[in-house]
């Protein structure tokens, strides 16, 4: 019986799998070309981390090498990894032609510099039009990617020139070639641009709500266990179908947190899951973004897209930008028919950020009330007024500030990032009703800043969506907005809390009036919380 595997490329004969056929047909398609005899592409086959990518490629190597039409073909695949650590790039070129030679049982060649690679593929040495997959491209040095990237281009031109000829008769016969992992160190990060810019490119997405069912149907069939549908519309929600977190769920549903396969894996095993995987158990996937998010110059590009007064615009040029997406801390999508928006990448992956910065940043967070005050204005054995939670959220914060955020990540204008108020509020909620039986934990529906607490308290659940206050016409959009979000919780109530640096008297009155939505029936109760 197969199992679900999130660590490295997969088995088809011993893991659950999408066959993703159209990506590796596309990929024989580009490696060979439209006319075999003519020459195949020279491809960029990229996606962040844990898509999948040498999958694919690994797939496509089968086909090609067991497939009697492409017998005219010597296929060779190389991995790089070991590599990176290597700083010289002629000793990089080196390096890789003595693997080639090794390969395809070349005499040993010395390369004193990159551009002498080009030797290796000229038709006297060749025996056979090559199709060459280098993965892992993007682990060696700059210099090498350039250099290396530059004879494959110059070659590409050479035979182009001989259109006449057939490929096995062009003066290199290096037919096609597939650099994996590479989108963002051909013509991003190189200031010289792009020395491969005769390159198609493969991108590989993450997997559609159909793929992920039918893993768990694979599943079903093979262990007679079935799966409530409910389960895997959630998990695809919380992953986006991103394949490495996918098949981690999976091993834990299955595996993992299984102990009675005998009855149906339902919801709340979903949700024992969801806690162990958010909090208890590592994932080298999410180890890896939570490290790259908080290193600096990325940390503060993280932190701004909590921000809920505007969306980020996502440029691909933008090193750092194209970093984060490369590593997986951060996606995007059209905002409109032109404006592509930064997002995170999954709500998984939004909230263990979360909770992430939270934790780092507020690990101290000083006395939350007097022992002996009195708390029946905001919480009793069945009930919980939110707006005077927040009351004394904003005196915390007003007598701790000084310290509490004396470290606190600013922006180039010393302010404060917005998000820090944000991480602040949910510890707080946190430790305010951790001790009372009650459950505290972010919503991102957007998968961008917007950002909602949920409390689950004395058998009810109070939504609170935070965001800060900008102008009276973002104040009014906002009201319909956490309405219409309080209607989809089935909630006749929800609590707005606006962040914003200072309020008067007057108007804290005036603005946190109670609105009424017409449209949905639903109370919106509007709180300030000043933060200066």
């Amino acid at each position: 019986m197969r199992k679900f595997s999130s660590y490295g490329p997969i088995s088809t004969s011993l893991h659950y799998y999408a066959p993703r056929q159209a990506l590796i047909e596309r990929a024989v398609a580009d490696l060979v070309g439209e006319d075999p005899t003519q020459g195949g592409h020279y491809i960029t086959v990229w996606a962040p981390r844990q898509r999948g990518k040498t999958w694919i490629i690994q797939q496509a190597l089968q086909r090609l090498r067991h497939d009697p039409q492409y017998a005219a073909f010597d296929v060779v695949y190389l991995g790089l990894e070991h590599l990176k650590l290597e700083q010289d790039a002629a000793g990089i070129a080196q390096s890789l032609a003595s693997e080639l030679s090794y390969t395809l049982a070349l005499p040993p060649h010395e390369i004193r510099q990159i551009k002498e690679l080009e030797l290796l593929f000229r038709r006297e040495l060749l025996q056979k039009p090559l199709i060459l997959i280098l993965d892992e491209f993007d682990a060696l040095t700059e210099e090498a990617i350039a250099g290396i990237a530059g004879v494959f281009r110059n070659i590409h031109i050479r035979r182009q020139t001989e259109a006449d000829r057939p490929t096995g008769e062009k003066s290199y016969l290096l037919h096609g070639v597939a650099l994996i992992g590479v989108q963002a160190v051909l013509g991003v990060e190189n200031p010289r641009g792009s020395p491969f810019n005769v390159q198609r490119s493969l991108h590989v997405p993450n997997l559609t709500f159909a793929e992920v069912q039918g893993l768990f149907d694979w599943y079903t069939r093979e262990s007679g266990q079935a799966v409530e549908p409910a389960v895997v519309e959630r998990l695809f929600y919380e992953t986006r179908g991103q394949p490495g977190l996918t098949c981690w769920f999976g091993e834990l549903l299955t595996e993992t947190y299984n102990p009675d396969r005998t009855r149906p894996i339902g919801m709340a095993a979903f949700e024992h899951v969801y806690i162990a995987a958010s909090s208890v158990l590592p994932n080298n996937n999410i180890l890896n973004i939570l490290s790259k998010a908080r290193q600096e110059p990325y940390k503060g590009y993280v932190l701004d897209m909590f921000r809920t007064d505007e969306p980020v615009a996502f440029k691909y040029d933008d090193p750092i930008l194209n970093y984060l997406y490369l590593n997986g801390v951060v996606d995007w999508e059209w905002d409109s028919a032109t404006v592509p928006q930064v997002r995170f990448p999954c709500p998984f992956v939004q909230k263990r950020l979360f909770s992430h910065f939270a934790g780092e940043l507020f690990r101290e967070g000083g006395r939350l009330y007097d022992p002996f005050e009195d708390l029946s204005d905001t919480i009793t054995e069945d009930n919980l007024d939110v707006r005077n939670l927040l009351r004394r959220y904003e005196r915390y914060l007003r007598q701790n500030r000084s310290w509490l955020l004396k470290d606190a990540p600013r922006r180039a204008d010393l302010r404060i990032y917005e998000a820090v108020y944000h991480f602040n509020l949910f510890t707080y909620l946190s430790r305010f009703m951790g001790r009372r039986d009650a459950q505290v934990y972010p919503e991102f529906p957007t998968g961008n800043g917007k950002v909602d607490i949920l409390i689950r308290y004395a058998g009810r659940m109070h939504a609170l969506e935070v965001k800060s206050y900008a102008d009276e016409f973002e104040y009014r959009e906002a009201l319909r907005q956490a309405a219409a979000y309080g209607r989809q919780l089935g909630l006749s109530e929800i609590t707005l809390a606006f962040f914003v640096e200072r309020v008067d008297d007057a108007n804290r009155q005036k603005y946190e009036a109670r609105y009424r939505d017409a449209e949905t029936g639903v109370t919106v109760t509007p709180v300030f919380v000043a933060t200066e």
